[in-house]
């Protein structure tokens, strides 16, 4: 059997952490934290990516607000919102003059378009995910964020945002609470992640099979307000299952509509 070794060890025992200790980060292992981040993988070694740091109070409590309304946000010691971010490349191309030398040799010269935010958006969050473990072996633990790709024009302003800048992803960062006792979330079983050497579609039985660690958990007396009904109005759901309590809530949701509406104004200047 394989030994496993402080790397491994740090990938199977990771955990989202939303309670922080009051004990501050410090400069050198910010550093080491962005050091690790850098030197993820890039696409053509473009690093197609920034990291807005955020250590300012109000901007944090702002944050928690804007982001769904979490109050763990401000409580986080460093906040790093990670960008797709392609404006220094075209800012380069731009003091290089390619456009006129394209112009000059007949080469099409494209806008910022859906292949280059694809690469950049791979940049980012490959670095936040090396953030994430350089953290957790320092024994600083990390929360994504997704709600912060709602609410685009007020996240857009308040972080000064240039255009061909897309939000990837935010993390929240603080120590672990002293005695602080992690908890690991089920995971689906391997067989159903990983296909061989080609997609096969997992069938209704072992779709079910598949949803039982969450199933097991459900309670058919569970209910939930959402304003997403077909008369606008809020309304208590029963639900009978599982899926009808995970579409309502993640997918049918306020907050899932936000995101919808918000995503497709971050993507109008691109491609």
């Amino acid at each position: 059997m394989l030994n496993l070794n402080d790397t491994i060890k740090v990938l199977l025992n990771r955990v989202s952490l939303r309670k922080y200790d009051e004990k501050h980060i410090t400069q050198e292992e910010l550093n080491l934290i962005i050091d690790c981040a850098i030197r993820a993988p890039t696409a053509g070694n473009n690093m197609l990516y920034s990291i807005i740091m955020i250590k300012d109070k109000s901007t944090k409590e702002k944050l928690a607000i804007s982001c769904d309304n979490q109050p763990f946000i401000k409580d986080a010691d460093i906040i790093m919102v990670f960008l797709a971010d392609v404006k220094k490349l075209y800012d380069y191309f731009e003091i290089c003059n390619v456009k006129e030398f394209c112009d000059k040799f007949g080469i099409t010269y494209v806008k910022p378009n859906f292949q280059m935010l694809y690469l950049a958006l791979n940049d980012a969050l490959i670095a936040a995910q090396n953030a994430v473990i350089a953290a957790e072996s320092l024994g600083i633990g990390s929360c994504y964020i997704g709600d912060i790709a709602e609410r685009f024009e007020y996240h857009r302003q308040l972080l000064s945002l240039p255009e061909n800048v897309f939000i990837a992803t935010m993390l929240c960062f603080g120590y672990y609470p002293e005695n602080y006792e992690k908890k690991l979330r089920p995971r689906f079983d391997k067989k159903y992640i990983v296909h061989n050497e080609r997609y096969n579609i997992v069938k209704s039985a072992e779709l079910k099979k598949m949803y039982e660690i969450y199933e097991k958990r459900f309670n058919e007396n569970m209910t939930v307000k959402t304003e997403n009904a077909s008369n606008g109005a809020k309304e208590n759901l029963k639900f009978s299952n599982y899926g009808q309590m995970l579409y309502t809530n993640k997918f049918a949701s306020d907050f899932a509509i936000e995101m919808e509406r918000s995503l497709k104004e971050m993507l109008k200047n691109w491609g």
